[in-house]
């Protein structure tokens, strides 16, 4: 079993940027981010390799969002700058524990066996 616990949401202006925190219990293979904004399906963001600290971000937030992580701390991060207000919704942190090579992989929900309680971010604009 895997714990996660979600930190950093609230409201922001659009423009404005926020950091989002996920802590472990333990050390998966991979963690990500996903978004859900209300009568929308759960969104990929981003995703980070716990080895080698290899990243995957969705074309919607690249330049903008940077997922980043801290092996001693078990925690990842979601640095997200220059928000908008499509950028609102609940996001969650998930870890997977299946081993690929493909980091586009790991953009499919499926693929994680632990999620977060879920932290909501809302940009005003």
């Amino acid at each position: 079993q895997v714990q996660l616990v979600e930190s950093g949401g609230g409201l922001v202006q659009a423009g404005g940027s926020l950091r989002l925190s996920c802590a472990a219990s333990r050390r998966t293979h991979v963690m990500g981010w996903f978004r859900q904004a209300p009568g929308k399906e759960r969104e990929f963001v981003a995703a980070i390799r716990s080895s080698g600290s290899i990243t995957y971000h969705a074309d919607s937030v690249k330049g903008r969002f940077t997922i980043s992580g801290d092996n001693a701390k078990n925690t990842v991060y979601l640095q997200m700058n220059s928000l908008k207000p499509d950028d609102t919704a609940v996001y969650y942190c998930a870890a997977s524990t299946i081993y690929t090579m493909s980091m586009s992989y790991y953009s499919q929900s499926a693929r994680y066996a632990y999620w977060g309680q879920g932290t909501q971010v809302t940009v005003s604009s």
